[in-house]
């Protein structure tokens, strides 16, 4: 905790010049676009093999996942202390996702830290948020996954299975008491104030609840692409692929050097869905997949440049938060 902390205070250093801000926006679409352009001939045949209305549906489920994710970041900041309205909430989530598609993980913390500044957050309260969210939403997904056992057991044997020991280990480490003096500790070794709020119970649980939400809306994109492609339209591929999905996301996301958690999660989902597909259509499932992510983390960040433009004290949830850094 305490070297990622070191990392990101060095990393928000470099990120508060106007210049290295439009510079990393300009890499970071850069990469994203890159990511579907170098594999146009693809993108172009699975296309052609897809029925309209069952992509129409898999990306509403796509938007809805990006969506209920920055809800419930919206909803770890509130309870944090910080609450902001819908629109810079979405400027800063939004904006700073784009910052996954760059090698490393802790870019997307650095840049909506950077960007909640401007709204009146504390740098160390944005991070805090998104650090627990990747905390709360690999969680949440392995729940989904487990959950889903009874109706697709196939997924306990993708040979990923062994993420699912993390659940109890985070289920701690997501309690506010260990969480809160996890993050209080860390900021204080890297001479910063501390986070002054901690999460409560009822505030991790509605984060819980929209991110659980995520999930369904993600493996929802994964059913629709799958039934467009053959798969039997039944309960257990919904099952499947929403555990499938869940599963492979936790598997990028230990994947810390590829943006995006690219190459590990297709590798990953593509395993879980042999059971119901043949390998074909497996290839246009997770390329169409990707693609769709791709395309509505760019289309969600231009959405947000356009709302929350002007920098809003945020309205502090908690008599007696702090935070001793101003808008600018």
């Amino acid at each position: 905790m305490t070297a990622v902390m070191t990392i990101g205070r060095r990393s928000l250093a470099a990120m508060q010049s106007r210049m290295a801000r439009v510079l990393f926006a300009a890499v970071a679409v850069g990469l994203a676009v890159w990511a579907v352009a170098s594999r146009w001939d693809q993108v172009v045949d699975a296309l052609g093999r897809m029925q309209g209305r069952w992509l129409v549906a898999a990306a509403v489920a796509t938007v809805g996942n990006l969506v209920l994710t920055g809800l419930a970041w919206r909803a770890l900041l509130a309870d944090l202390g910080s609450r902001l309205p819908f629109g810079p909430a979405a400027r800063i989530f939004f904006v700073g996702q784009i910052g996954k598609y760059v090698p490393g993980s802790l870019w997307p913390v650095v840049v909506q830290a950077e960007l909640g500044r401007d709204h009146g957050v504390a740098r160390r309260r944005s991070a805090a948020a998104t650090i627990m969210l990747l905390l709360l939403s690999a969680f949440s997904a392995l729940v989904v996954v487990m959950a889903g056992l009874p109706f697709a057991p196939g997924v306990a044997d993708s040979g990923f299975e062994w993420t699912l020991v993390l659940v109890l280990p985070l289920l701690v480490v997501l309690h506010p008491r260990v969480l809160g003096r996890l993050f209080d500790r860390a900021l204080r070794l890297v001479g910063r104030p501390p986070l002054g709020e901690w999460t409560t119970l009822r505030g991790t649980a509605v984060a819980l609840a929209w991110a659980l939400g995520s999930w369904v809306c993600a493996g929802s994109q994964v059913y629709c692409l799958a039934a467009a492609m053959g798969a039997p339209r039944s309960w257990r591929t919904l099952a499947l692929a929403v555990g499938g999905y869940a599963l492979a996301w936790v598997v990028g996301l230990l994947v810390v050097v590829a943006p995006a958690g690219a190459g590990a999660r297709e590798v990953a989902l593509a395993a879980l869905l042999s059971p119901v597909l043949d390998p074909g259509a497996i290839v246009v499932v997770v390329l169409l997949s990707r693609l769709l992510f791709t395309v509505a983390d760019l289309s969600l960040a231009a959405a947000g440049l356009t709302v929350g433009r002007t920098p809003s004290t945020p309205v502090v949830v908690r008599p007696g938060v702090n935070d001793t850094e101003a808008p600018r």
